[in-house]
């Protein structure tokens, strides 16, 4: 073993879907490597990674957790994330601070919505893969068509690393050495009825990395797991291989075979792919795992812990964070001590002397520190930043108020504290109807904030149905013009604009043109002009909604060398604007969600029917294994209130689903209609 300590550190994240056992297998990792003296169970609430106590209300994990173990001289550093799609902003925030993901999958259920998804923002990220089929002791479960279903789903580089045997009680090691029998008949596409089938396939696919080593494999027909070593490690970067790992969670089956993955083959932090950092406009950026170089850490997750204040979650990518060090944060300018640092094992926190390149450590109580920014020692490190992985928006909306007279400041002050915590949380104020909107993932996510809220920070709010986010925009040219002139005796206001629209590209956005000649409009007020119009847009004629994809252009006016003022030629941009979009034949553009519903192949009708009575498409479907489908369409948001009951009903609870934001589009004549005779009586009772 290396006496590098940055070589004996393995960085892994725990994914996969909800019901697949992270929690319980982080657990065994946890039991076996002699951290933990007894496992605890997700039933009694005793484990080290779900420990908050709505966990224990839940029965599922809802935050992704920190914990560490030993094993041969080798330091394991893991992230145990949810795996219910409403929680996954806490899962793709773990995979930024890992060089390997376990994506764990549940034998019972075969490939669900989040292992795709899972195993897709994992290969974005230049992660090295490793499935982990967990359950392998349960009832009814089929591994070789498993096996067949994730080399259909995820290639031929989806191999095992180990083979389950004795009906599940034990597994069988495929790979240092491949010695024994295995429960495993032959597989659709390929032979792996014994060990040393299994093993032959490993090589096979090693050595294509590694042409001179392929040669020689080619000319002696044997090579050594030592010699392995080192392309075992490039098939991983590079993707060319997938290793799978059988395991028993519940009964430890399976579970040493996994450490020994982990310590022997898992990279460390020079070994796996370098983390995406970008400096400037300069483009990439490599970091190098040296404790002597400048400090660069990430911070991948803000924990508002009710005792200890706002703690920042980092991993280190290279120097040695150490106690009582001066840290900048992001580009400022000025830096703050280290008081505490941590290190975290489920809820507990240790203060630590130093921390080195791939370790996670926590900083409590630094005002500055949010989601997503760098730590570092040095100037010379400014403009650093980690290419953002892609959230998707959060969708479902709840209006809130608080129940209680006099917590208006205190619901923005927890809701704030919501935010840092989760990628996935986002809180909107419409200026229309004046309404605080929630919005998370879904129903569930929605459900866990509220009672975060009430149970955590002691706030009680009232819940409605939010507006629909409609936008407006329009679908002609058209020009307007308006005269402002007030005299009120004494200076007056004046200031005339003359303005013509035209409509942009969906997605295009606003653009504002001057193309006024001979100073008509001074240059001084072009600027007031401009907020006029903006001010038009932020309330749209039909809907009052906001006017979107729209160019603006402003040719002509007039000024008066003492009326002139910002204020008149603001009103005059706002009129015009106005009269100009009256004529452009707006129409309402509403949400339009893509919807990824997963449940069973037997309800594909009722769901497919379901959604075309809610003005959705489908786009296409997709048998997974054992007997679950995949449904993917486009559905308008404004039709998906109740969708989760619906689809509980319809799937007797076996149905989950995930929206993403896919566009906007034009609203039915007949939806057109009811939102401006709403709008038009809003404005009558004001």
């Amino acid at each position: 073993m290396s006496h590098d300590p940055v070589e004996t550190v393995r960085t892994v994240a725990l994914v996969g879907h909800g019901g697949s056992g992270k929690t319980t297998l982080a657990e065994a990792l946890l039991f076996n490597s002699g951290a933990i003296t007894a496992m605890g169970a997700l039933e009694r609430g005793d484990t080290v990674c779900d420990f908050d106590p709505l966990e224990r209300e839940y029965g599922h994990s809802l935050a992704s957790a920190l914990a560490h173990f030993e094993h041969d001289d080798v330091t394991v550093n893991l992230i145990d994330t949810p795996g219910y799609p409403d929680f996954i902003g806490q899962a793709l925030a773990a995979l930024m601070a890992v060089d390997t993901a376990l994506v764990v999958v549940n034998a019972q259920n075969g490939i669900e919505l989040s292992t795709r998804r899972m195993m897709d923002a994992a290969a974005d990220r230049g992660l090295c893969r490793i499935l982990v089929v967990n359950k392998i002791d349960a009832e009814r479960v089929d591994l070789p068509a498993l096996l067949a279903d994730l080399r259909e789903a995820f290639g031929r580089e989806v191999l095992p690393i180990n083979l389950p045997a004795g009906q599940g009680s034990r597994v069988v090691d495929c790979f240092f050495s491949p010695l024994g029998d295995a429960d495993l008949s032959s597989v659709r596409d390929a032979d792996f009825s014994s060990v040393a089938d299994a093993h032959q396939a490993l090589v096979d696919q090693v050595v294509e990395v590694d042409e001179v080593l392929m040669a020689r494999y080619l000319e002696q027909g044997e090579v050594t797991p030592a010699e392995l070593h080192a392309p075992f490690e490039a098939a991983l970067r590079q993707g060319h291989l997938i290793p799978l790992c059988f395991v028993s969670a519940r009964t430890g089956a399976g579970v040493p075979e996994l450490l020994d993955v982990l310590a022997k083959l898992a990279p460390n932090p020079g070994e796996g792919n370098p983390p995406p950092f970008i400096k400037g406009e300069s483009g990439a950026f490599r970091t190098a795992p040296d404790p002597d170089k400048h400090v660069l850490a990430h911070v991948f997750k803000v924990v508002m812990d009710p005792y200890v204040g706002k703690l920042g979650i980092f991993r280190v990518h290279q120097g040695t964070v150490t106690r009582d060090a001066q840290l900048f944060i992001g580009d400022g300018r000025k830096p703050f001590k280290v008081g505490h640092l941590l290190r975290v094992q489920g809820k507990r926190y240790d203060e630590v002397n130093r921390l080195l390149p791939g370790e996670f450590g926590a900083i409590a109580k630094v005002d500055d520190i949010a989601f997503d920014v760098v730590l570092h020692d040095s100037h010379d490190e400014d403009l650093i930043h980690l290419r953002p992985s892609a959230f998707p928006a959060p969708m479902q909306g709840l209006a809130i108020q608080p129940k209680r007279h006099g917590d208006e400041q205190r619901i923005g002050d927890v809701l704030q504290r919501l935010q840092l915590e989760d990628p996935c949380v986002k809180v909107d104020h419409d200026a229309v109807t004046h309404e605080t909107v929630l919005r998370g993932m879904g129903e569930m996510h929605l459900r866990y904030l509220l009672d975060r809220m009430a149970g955590t920070y002691r706030l009680e709010v009232q819940t409605s149905v939010p507006r629909v986010p409609y936008r407006e925009t329009i679908t002609r040219p058209a020009e307007g013009h308006h005269r402002h002139k007030k005299q009120t005796g004494g200076a007056g206001q004046f200031g005339e604009v003359f303005l013509r629209i035209e409509p942009q590209q969906r997605g295009e956005g606003f653009a504002f043109v001057d193309a006024v000649k001979g100073g008509v409009i001074p240059g001084q007020f072009i600027q007031s002009v401009e907020k006029g119009v903006r001010a038009a847009l932020a309330n749209g004629p039909v809907s009052g909604s906001p006017v979107e994809d729209i160019k603006v252009t402003v040719y002509d006016g007039k000024s008066h060398s003492v009326d002139s003022k910002d204020v008149a030629f603001q009103s005059a941009g706002r009129k015009a604007m106005l009269e100009a979009l009256l004529a452009a034949a707006p129409v309402v553009l509403e949400p339009v969600v893509e919807i990824a519903i997963t449940a069973p192949e037997s309800r594909l009708g009722d769901l497919t029917a379901d959604l075309s009575g809610r003005r959705g498409q489908v786009s296409g479907t997709e048998t997974l294994s054992q007997q679950l489908v995949l449904i993917r369409g486009h559905v308008p948001l404004a039709e998906l209130d109740g969708y989760a009951g619906r689809l509980k009903a319809i799937t007797g609870g076996q149905g989950a689903y995930a929206l993403t934001l896919s566009h906007y589009d034009a609203v039915p004549p007949d939806v057109q209609q009811r939102l401006a005779a709403g709008y038009k009586h809003v404005q009558d009772d004001d």
